[in-house]
């Protein structure tokens, strides 16, 4: 039997439902304007004139985009690092999740002590750098995805999920049929652990895909350089030739730079907001499979 509604949980349902909608339209209005600014005539957007309606559609920023060959170097560097990375990330971290989730690993608490430590005291990044160097990993792909291949709060979340989702007596029944630790690790927990598995996926492929602080102090190749930094250059550039531009009378060139700002940053975000959904849906039929074979 459903209750009817009084009317203040009808008040507070319209005053959730009325918040909710405020901060959904402040979160997606700068992605909203930024896309619309990316096709609209500079001169609108300088005049504030553009609010919800683009005017004067151009695509002459998608175009200088396009041909800049910088551009499509950094988005396969960048590929390549969140691809590869990722996938170093995913195993490492998912496999020291397991393994200090079972209680019969002799030295557990030890393991873990050493790694909590690292999260409240570090070398810093001088340390850090003469590390990486030493090991010579300076100026090669690997310095963007080695120093980072595993992230202890990530541990700890892995860890935390296959303690609550994966009970001690599936692997005790295993154990009696004659089933092996990797084979149970295999067969039984990574289905078991779908829905944190996409988790890390996606915590992990953001990071890479927007790191630029160790491509700025790791790689002096510009072969190599990541999107980001490629973005963050033609911007440095786009704002040190403001005054330039004006004393020479570029306003136009100037108004084309700018409107490549805003195809930038589409450009260098499309990936993520493409991945997004799919992991989602991946969530949603991971956490089904796991309740089910649960």
């Amino acid at each position: 039997m459903k209750l009817a509604k009084t009317r203040a949980d009808v008040l507070f349902d319209c005053f959730n439902l009325t918040l909710i909608a405020i901060l959904i339209i402040l979160v997606l209005y700068p992605l909203y304007f930024v896309v619309t600014a990316s096709v609209t005539n500079p001169d609108v957007v300088y005049s504030g004139k553009l609010l919800f309606v683009p005017e004067q559609v151009t695509w002459d920023g998608y175009k200088r985009l396009f041909s800049e060959a910088s551009i499509w170097l950094g988005f396969k560097n960048s590929l390549w690092y969140t691809i590869t990375g990722t996938t170093i990330n995913v195993v490492l971290t998912v496999m020291a999740g397991y393994a200090l989730s079972r209680t019969d690993l002799v030295g557990r608490n030890v393991f873990m002590f050493l790694l909590v430590f690292t999260m409240f005291f570090g070398g810093g990044l001088i340390p850090t750098y003469l590390l990486v160097k030493d090991l010579g990993l300076l100026d090669t792909t690997w310095a963007m995805i080695l120093p980072n291949a595993v992230s202890v709060f990530n541990v700890i979340i892995v860890r935390t999920f296959f303690q609550s989702n994966v009970p001690s007596e599936v692997l005790e029944s295993a154990m009696i049929d004659g089933c092996t630790n990797l084979k149970f690790f295999v067969k039984i927990a990574i289905p078991l652990a779908l829905p944190i598995v996409a988790v890390m996926v996606l915590f992990y492929a953001v990071g890479h895909w927007n790191a630029y602080f160790q491509a700025l102090i790791y790689l002096k190749s510009n072969a190599m350089q990541p999107l980001q930094i490629i973005l963050r250059n033609i911007l440095i550039m786009n704002e040190g030739s403001d005054v330039q531009n004006l004393m020479d009378g570029a306003q136009d060139q100037q108004k084309k730079l700018e409107l490549m700002k805003y195809s930038i940053i589409i450009v260098s975000s499309l990936p993520m907001l493409i991945l997004y959904p799919f992991l989602q849906r991946y969530f949603v039929k991971g956490a089904l499979v796991g309740s089910l074979k649960g």
